[in-house]
């Protein structure tokens, strides 16, 4: 199966914003295939060192699970970081910067199942 997931809490809210990631983690150890798209301000948990420093109360963090495994693709919103003044060249190179063309991409695939946070 396919899960593509919509991310949207950020650093404000840590276990918010590591809920998808555990989500995936659990998918992806389970075999299937994820695509998970941070809008918001979860863009902020893509620069590089950021979402080490995400501790949620209670679940552990999963980040590192999630961007650095082979069936994972793990995009930025790219207008979301920029309204947000972040920078290209701040996002973790695991990270693609995309739009909403590319997360529906995902979303239309036959064995798609759309998650959102």
């Amino acid at each position: 199966m396919h899960f593509v997931i919509s991310a949207t809490y950020g650093p404000t809210d840590p276990t918010r914003a590591m809920l998808p990631f555990i989500f995936a983690a659990t998918a992806l150890q389970d075999g299937d295939q994820v695509t998970m798209m941070l809008f918001a301000d979860a863009v902020f948990s893509a620069v590089e060192g950021a979402a080490s420093k995400l501790i949620p109360v209670g679940p552990p963090n999963k980040f590192e699970d999630v961007v650095g495994h082979p069936k994972a693709t793990v995009l930025a919103c790219k207008p979301c970081l920029e309204a947000r003044g972040l920078s290209a060249a701040s996002v973790d190179q695991r990270i693609k910067l995309a739009g909403m063309g590319e997360f529906h991409a995902a979303a239309k695939q036959a064995d798609a199942r759309i998650v959102n946070f």
